[in-house]
């Protein structure tokens, strides 16, 4: 599976697989990543975060490639400030979310379009989420958020909370929307059957892709179809029960002891037996 480095491309998760319980990134794993690329691999992200709340951690890794955003709703060209690849929410996305919110009226939340994030109703757990991202929302209404271009609807909540919203959602028997847990906290609406591993995907499809070996890393339920849907995935000691089953490789090390640095070894590793092989 790994012959040519050169045509290895590693994506990663970021929340508790390439960032650490700190949200910062480890000289360890930033290193190995800087060394893959070196030798000819190529490295990117897939992450739930918006543009704007990304434009945090671009510098310090030297992204060359293009990124799954918003948990595999779009793919964007960081080099050319270009969007390869979207799928939108359906125009009843607005009534969903009022009739979640009617039902669990003390949940906060946010609407993603590519222009922004729109915060329609703020409480604790939503205003951590404001913070981690270090993004300046627009705070407004629900009924008065922009039609078109939503490419995910976050709510924020309790964790006790995630329960309940979960069995709301499969009462309500919404079919023309996908939702997925992407945090303890975090409780999300994407377009339907979207995913990071659709992403994946359409990422394959991409001008120069074709011939790649993909690896992926994911640490929570957003990241399980990716792990699915790439040549190798691999999950890091962290990980939910339910990830490690899905991925190929579990690692030994955690997001807080170097998981990416160890799959970094693993891929040059799996290239040089190759190389040496023949």
């Amino acid at each position: 599976m790994f012959e040519d480095i050169s045509k290895v491309v590693l994506i990663s998760d970021m929340d508790g697989t390439l960032l650490n319980s700190q949200k910062k990134i480890y000289d360890t794993d930033r290193s190995a990543i800087e060394k893959f690329m070196k030798l000819g691999g190529k490295f990117t992200i897939a992450t739930g975060r918006t543009i704007q709340s990304f434009e945090q951690y671009y510098d310090m890794l030297d992204l060359r490639m293009p990124l799954i955003m918003y948990n595999g709703a779009a793919i964007y060209d960081w080099q050319k400030s270009e969007l390869l690849y979207t799928c939108p929410l359906p125009d009843e996305s607005r009534r969903i979310a009022l009739e979640i919110l009617e039902a669990m009226p003390h949940i906060g939340g946010e609407i993603l379009r590519t222009d922004g994030t729109y915060v329609f109703r703020n409480n604790d757990y939503q205003a951590l989420h404001t913070k981690i991202c270090g993004i300046d929302p627009h705070y407004m209404e629900l009924t008065k958020i922009p039609d078109g271009g939503w490419l995910k609807v976050l709510f924020a909540m309790a964790p006790e909370d995630i329960s309940q919203i979960e069995i709301l959602v499969k009462q309500k028997g919404y079919d023309s929307v996908t939702f997925v847990k992407s945090s303890e906290i975090f409780y999300e609406m994407l377009p339907l059957g979207i995913t990071k591993g659709t992403a994946l995907n359409e990422y394959r499809k991409l001008d120069g892709m074709s011939g790649y070996t993909f690896a992926a890393a994911g640490d929570f339920d957003n990241d399980t179809d990716m792990l699915k849907k790439a040549d190798l995935g691999a999950a890091p000691a962290n990980a939910e029960e339910v990830v490690k089953q899905s991925a190929d490789l579990v690692l030994k090390n955690s997001c807080d002891t170097g998981a990416i640095a160890e799959l970094v070894e693993y891929i040059i590793a799996q290239c040089e037996s190759k190389t040496n092989a023949e």
